[in-house]
């Protein structure tokens, strides 16, 4: 089963960044998690382009494509979703391969909310299906901001396993193009 991870960070130290590769690294030996890298080679979103879209967002689609499904980590941003992050969805709207798509929508930073809670309402008008048990929120300030630190953290390391586990039960229950599920 493969997951596709997602950071909506351009940021070399993100932290949301560094949370999908440790997602990547603690993934079961069952799952692969590959983290996507050119969402900052994404041209901004033209619905004119979309007829013969331009080769990075015909990668970056063709890789949610082949995903059974993705694992979207963003930050906050004058609470607001992420530009590169909003530009990416938009890029995926008009794409029949998001349609169904789970989604493990992970919120590093629970007290930045009208981000996480945007996301979510994007991704519901897309068709996507957010899985609510694959989507916690994991408190990462302070100490724990690092891949090395995720990785070193019982709290932390265990989050992430449980949700990448639910994620793949509820895909291996309703495969990669089963039903939406409404958010709760």
């Amino acid at each position: 089963m493969h997951i596709l991870a997602i950071s909506g960070s351009l940021r070399e130290a993100s932290i949301n960044s560094a949370l999908c590769r440790a997602a990547a690294r603690l993934a079961p030996p069952a799952l692969r998690v590959s983290v996507y890298g050119g969402l900052g080679g994404l041209p901004l979103f033209n619905p004119d382009l979309e007829a013969v879209a331009p080769p990075a967002v015909q990668a970056f689609r063709a890789a949610v494509g082949e995903a059974d499904a993705l694992l979207i980590a963003s930050p906050e941003y004058a609470h607001g979703i992420s530009g590169p992050m909003k530009n990416a969805l938009d890029w995926l709207v008009g794409f029949e391969g998001t349609v169904g798509k789970p989604i493990a929508l992970f919120n590093t930073s629970p007290r930045a909310h009208h981000a996480y809670e945007s996301l979510r309402e994007v991704l519901q008008t897309m068709s996507t299906g957010i899985v609510a048990g694959a989507s916690p929120a994991i408190p990462l300030l302070g100490a724990c901001i690092t891949e090395r630190a995720m990785l070193e953290s019982p709290e932390v390391s265990r989050a992430i396993r449980s949700a990448l586990e639910a994620l793949a039960v509820h895909v291996a229950g309703s495969g990669a193009s089963g039903p939406v599920f409404p958010l709760a």
